[in-house]
């Protein structure tokens, strides 16, 4: 007589290979069918590519097709309403295509925040795992350094390298990176304080793995994650921090277009050119809004503490 398999031992055997499924995904493929899956992450992903694909692509199209210039100046054109002639966003103060600047200023501001938290971000990674990984006294030395920085509030340490060095944009990726990196480093350390004493950890050490191999080969992928998410943050917050300086005037100068200076200048002509201060507004504002959204996505994304992770 044969034993028949009865409904429940099957359903229990789907279980397990479901279960046994989704533990044989790798973390990353996890990370990323959240992220399809995510519409809110999905679309700020794709506004973000396509901002920055127009304003590095698209400023020379526009001036040669509709005729306009981000630095020819038209007296007679000033403060001209969108959709005047071939202004599709009007014209500033002195005549120039605010369509175009805005492009312009937006390689930037966009740059300054890739390039800075670019920057900031490989500094922190390489202080953090030195930290984290030596510990004692490297450990104490590198602590007393952020908690130094960290002491001194950043707007003041922003004004006074502004105020000593030519806040042009390649200066400002510099100055913003040297000066970003406290955060990232703290969450390196403490995440590499406790992948040291993991089992793989233990493992390379026993088999006499060099201290470059185990930091690079490692300890680094399992920080991949934290760094994705960090980095988006940072170039939100970056923008806003460039905008700042530029209302305290030590942001990019005129007339090298940036969303910071194109906001601040437009103050003065808010009743003469209300458009003027519109659309840069809206720009910083859609931008960060969508790092922020984009970093904030990535986080739910590797997170292992999620269902089926």
């Amino acid at each position: 007589m044969s034993a028949e398999t009865s409904p429940a031992s099957t359903n229990t055997k789907v279980i397990s290979l479901t279960q046994q499924e989704r533990r044989s995904r790798s973390l990353w493929s996890e990370a990323v069918a959240h992220v399809l899956h995510d519409r809110l992450t999905m679309i700020a992903l794709v506004m973000l590519f396509l901002l920055t694909l127009v304003c590095l692509f698209l400023p020379p199209f526009i001036e040669n097709t509709m005729g306009v210039s981000a630095t020819r100046t038209n007296v007679v054109d000033r403060y001209k309403p969108p959709g005047f002639k071939d202004y599709i966003l009007g014209t500033d103060q002195i005549g120039r295509d605010q369509l175009t600047r805005l492009m312009y200023g937006g390689r930037v501001s966009l740059g300054v925040a890739y390039g800075a938290s670019l920057l900031s971000l490989t500094i922190g990674i390489v202080v953090g795992m030195i930290a984290g990984y030596y510990g004692g006294r490297v450990d104490d030395v590198v602590i007393w350094i952020i908690s130094t920085l960290s002491s001194i509030p950043t707007i003041f340490l922003l004004i006074l390298v502004a105020v000593i060095f030519t806040p042009a944009p390649e200066t400002l990726v510099v100055l913003l990176g040297l000066l970003g990196w406290i955060g990232t480093s703290r969450l390196v350390r403490g995440e590499v304080m406790a992948l040291k004493e993991r089992e793989f950890m233990v493992a390379a050490r026993a088999l006499g793995a060099p201290t470059w191999r185990m930091m690079l080969h490692q300890l680094l992928p399992n920080l991949i994650s934290l760094a994705i998410v960090s980095l988006t943050i940072d170039a939100g917050s970056l923008i806003l921090v460039e905008s700042g300086l530029s209302y305290l005037g030590l942001g990019v100068p005129p007339p090298t277009p940036s969303w910071g200076n194109m906001l601040t200048e437009a103050r003065k002509y808010l009743t003469t050119g209300t458009h003027l201060i519109i659309w840069p507004g809206i720009l910083i504002f859609i931008t960060v809004l969508c790092f922020f959204v984009v970093g904030d996505g990535l986080r739910d994304a590797f997170d292992p503490r999620k269902t089926g992770k």
